[in-house]
């Protein structure tokens, strides 16, 4: 199918050459040949086009001398059909980047030109075939043709590439007896791997285009893919990399923090009562109680006063910190009841007990 569409764009392109000629037989041959090839909205259109053409040429034969006054121009030339849409030498302008061979000729450069006279060269013409300036019949292909140059001229591989191919007749006899599907076109050549308007966005104002790689797809397939694409894809596998380095430490903490359990050992004593501490005593200073486990007598072999001081360090510093929430808490409290000017909230919370600070206070006193 793809061979049958570049054929069918080929008659196509024959066949608006053919309208600016004036042969309008030859055209619609090869606007039916494409149909049948390929069929597409842009021939039907082109059918429409013509078929309208020949309705006006069979009225104007009717009426010769109203013919010719309004095809006669200021010159004593003749003018297109449409000549409200585009002038002479618009049409001119398309019929001679028709008739060009190569890439250097659309572009008027020889080849030995600096990229500053491909680009100066590109410039000229494509204000005079942008589409939107020139409503010619193949101005649209004209454009595309002079956008394929630049892209391909001043890219240095793809310019020597070129070059190592020859003319154009027989880069056209190569690809039809290798049978490939590579695009060889009286207005493209070599397929530039940019879109016309992307080209001239980028030397009136635009931003510069992304150039394209090529990535393997399932099935064995190429597809493109742009730069911002492909550093977006490098982008994700260094992220991936560098996310698995930081984790690298963590992971060895936790593998180091698995096998250090296996080394050591329970500590003697625990603040609350469980089922591996569950024998309960008490320091003989404070009085805390504490838990142990039931083999503490015959196990435990340090000093039992050291122990008792730091249980009750430990219980201390424990009342120390919830005392400290619970005044926060209530001091919080009073602060909202004073904001909002509520009385009895303010009474509930000065009321608010502690009974962690007095406890510390009572062991501190002790």
């Amino acid at each position: 199918m793809d061979s049958n569409k570049d054929e069918a764009e080929r008659c196509l392109e024959l066949a608006e050459q053919f309208i600016i000629e004036g042969k309008c037989d030859k055209a619609e041959k090869f606007i039916q040949k494409a149909q049948r090839l390929f069929p597409t909205k842009k021939a039907e259109d082109l059918l429409v086009k013509l078929s309208m053409n020949s309705k006006q040429n069979q009225k104007s034969e009717g009426e010769p001398d109203l013919r010719k006054r309004q095809t006669a121009s200021k010159d004593g030339s003749q003018s297109h059909p449409n000549s409200n849409d585009f002038s002479k030498d618009q049409i001119d302008a398309v019929k001679k980047i028709k008739k060009c061979k190569d890439y250097y000729e659309i572009l008027g450069v020889s080849k030995d030109a600096t990229d500053g006279d491909i680009k100066k060269a590109y410039k000229k013409l494509a204000l005079q075939l942008h589409p939107d300036k020139n409503k010619a019949p193949g101005a649209a292909e004209a454009f595309k043709a002079i956008g394929n140059a630049v892209a391909v001229l001043t890219d240095p591989e793809k310019r020597k590439q070129y070059d190592l191919y020859g003319s154009e007749e027989e880069r056209l006899q190569n690809a039809h007896s290798r049978q490939t599907h590579t695009h060889y076109n009286y207005t493209r050549g070599f397929e530039a791997d940019i879109t016309a308007e992307e080209l001239f966005n980028m030397f009136f104002g635009g931003g510069l285009p992304q150039q394209n790689v090529y990535v393997r797809r399932g099935g064995g397939r190429w597809a493109r893919q742009t730069d911002a694409q492909a550093q977006h894809t490098h982008a994700q596998q260094a992220n991936g990399y560098t996310a698995f380095l930081q984790m690298l430490p963590i992971l060895l903490l936790i593998v180091l923090s698995m096998m250090s359990s296996f080394f050591i050992s329970d500590p003697v004593y625990s603040l609350h009562s469980n089922a591996k501490y569950s024998i309960k005593r008490t320091t003989q200073s404070l009085k805390v109680p504490y838990y142990v486990k039931e083999n503490f007598h015959s196990e435990y072999q340090g000093s039992l006063r050291r122990l008792e001081i730091s249980v009750e360090e430990e219980y201390m510093n424990n009342l120390r910190q919830a005392c400290y929430r619970e005044k926060n808490y209530r001091e919080t409290m009073i602060w909202k009841a004073q904001n909002f000017a509520d009385r009895e909230l303010l009474r509930r919370a000065q009321n608010i007990e502690t009974p962690s600070c007095k406890k510390l206070q009572e062991m501190q006193t002790a």
